[in-house]
């Protein structure tokens, strides 16, 4: 038999509106009856219909979220810290890895409030007619949209990363990174390091922009071990993402080289893992913690009142200067 908000009322000896605003983790229960009902509800093994929940109040305190992987350590990392935030407004997630209309067909039959849509090429990309009416929200590239964007400004990152390296006395430095069309954001990071070059008056050549075909740490691996062999070796990589990172660390480590001594490394993702690799990486970007709170703020935002936020909010990237960076004079070798 099902277990219902009633029986959990009738069990622990308060009201029915008191359980309700407790299995809510409202604040306006006290903690020690939160504690006491939250205990007889998993005693009776009651689980929340959510469907129920909806019809009764219009809103089902979830969210969805489309996202392109779970593969990747700093997909991983925001994801979690957006459920984080998440949870701290009293919702709850759900999580799919779907193409994005599939995705969102799942998400109306839960009766979502909002979705958020990490856009990572055309399977995490929704079209502007689907004619829905739920709020959604999307993290990618600004550009022509119907329904609001963050935008973390990727262009600006690799700016910051390059402008670092060159203020360094670097002037051989490569950028290591998918560049498929098809995903607008690496798009942007790969422009964004060309632009940057050209401004300042650094020659872009055969090696300049390496394109690993993909995000993983072995697309990293497998480009980084193709540029290392060139002569001459760059005297500073820029990263595409902390995964690509990973696999340029063990290609630099197969060739015996060391960083920062033999080569400076500065990695997009601004995420803890960084600090914790052997080598400490630089790196570039917004924060995770400052991106997951714009982007269920945000989300929030637009449920309680549509057309609260703008269609487009570009995020300031911040660099955050670690160990795996140094001169190309204490390195021993000027570039020309």
């Amino acid at each position: 038999m099902t277990v219902t908000i009633k029986d959990i009322a009738n069990a622990s000896g308060v009201s029915y509106s008191t359980v309700s605003k407790a299995l809510r983790n409202s604040p306006l229960v006290k903690p020690d009856t939160k504690k006491k009902v939250l205990q007889v509800a998993e005693q009776l093994g009651y689980s929340p219909n959510f469907a129920a929940r909806s019809l009764a109040s219009k809103k089902s305190q979830t969210i969805g979220l489309v996202w392109p992987t779970i593969e990747r350590i700093a997909l991983s990392a925001l994801v979690t810290k957006i459920n984080e935030v998440v949870e701290k407004n009293n919702y709850s997630m759900i999580l799919s890895v779907n193409r994005a209309k599939e995705a969102v067909d799942l998400f109306k039959s839960f009766r979502v409030d909002g979705i958020m849509i990490f856009e990572e090429g055309g399977e995490t990309q929704l079209s502007d007619d689907t004619g829905l009416t739920i709020p959604i929200l999307s993290y990618g590239v600004s550009g022509e949209h119907t329904h609001p964007i963050i935008d973390v400004n990727h262009k600006k990152a690799i700016y910051k990363a390059v402008a670092y390296l060159y203020q360094l006395g670097h002037k051989n430095i490569s950028y290591v990174g998918d560049l498929s069309p098809a995903d607008k954001r690496q798009v942007e990071k790969s422009k964004g390091f060309e632009e940057v070059m050209m401004e300042a008056g650094l020659k872009l050549s055969r090696n300049s922009i390496l394109n690993t075909n993909g995000l993983s740490w072995y697309n990293g691996y497998t480009a980084a071990k193709k540029l290392l062999q060139q002569t001459p070796k760059p005297t500073a990589i820029i990263s595409g993402s902390y995964d690509i990172s990973v696999g340029i660390l063990r290609a630099v480590k197969e060739q015996q080289l060391s960083i920062p001594e033999d080569l400076s490394l500065i990695s997009y993702d601004n995420i803890p893992q960084m600090a914790s690799l052997e080598t400490p990486l630089t790196s570039v970007g917004v924060p995770i913690d400052q991106l997951a709170h714009k982007m269920v703020d945000s989300l929030l935002s637009l449920i309680r009142e549509p057309g609260s936020i703008p269609l487009t909010q570009k995020m300031d990237p911040e660099l955050n200067v670690r160990m795996s960076c140094a001169s190309p004079a204490v390195l021993g070798e000027e570039n020309k």
